[in-house]
């Protein structure tokens, strides 16, 4: 892929945004490595309330799941459209990941309210507080993310997201698939393994 003549690499031979993005990363992982290590901690106890056996709906989290796993293959595909410079298909795509993301939201959303109904709330037992804290603050990055994905549909819209600024969708997809592998692990660990 060419870079603008304006780019800045480092000696790493990396565009200085797209290095500085992994080090964000790279925090990010620390933070949900946390929220993660916190769950498993206090995994088993306090477990006044509903427990994850008796609430956990996994057949319709892994149907949530399956929509964000498609939404990165939406999001590689909106690369691969703004690299070639096809305004149609980058707008297409860039529109499916969003929604895509949006409707994950909406599944959680509904989890959320389904569990609040059923008495697990956060101040019901410590699995209730490292649960809607761990998938919440993955929510939080997914709402980001599909904001994210709209303000670079509309940039393409203003006729301002050629293939001379694909950077900058590939710095989204980075940050996209990063909250998709992290769901995967907590959807392992949360709902896989409880």
């Amino acid at each position: 892929m060419s870079h603008p003549a304006t780019a800045h690499h480092t000696s790493t031979g990396l565009d200085s945004r797209k290095l500085a993005f992994w080090m964000f990363i790279g925090s990010e992982c620390l933070l949900f490595g946390s929220l993660i290590s916190t769950y498993l901690v206090y995994q088993g106890r306090s477990v006044q309330g509903p427990t994850p056996e008796e609430i956990l709906n996994i057949p319709l989290t892994s149907i949530s799941t399956f929509v964000l796993l498609m939404s990165s293959l939406a999001m590689v595909l909106a690369l691969a459209a703004v690299i070639r410079g096809d305004r149609t298909w980058s707008r297409l795509w860039l529109l499916a990941t969003a929604l895509l993301g949006a409707g994950f939201l909406g599944f959680q959303a509904y989890e959320f309210v389904t569990f609040v109904h059923e008495g697990l709330t956060l101040q019901t037992n410590l699995f209730g507080s490292t649960f809607f804290v761990l998938t919440g603050t993955h929510g939080a990055h997914v709402f980001i993310g599909v904001v994210w994905l709209l303000t670079l549909l509309v940039r393409s819209l203003q006729g301002k997201l050629g293939s001379d600024k694909a950077m900058n969708v590939e710095i989204a997809g980075l940050y996209w698939h990063f909250v998709d592998v992290v769901w995967i692990v907590i959807f392992t660990v949360v709902y896989l393994l409880s």
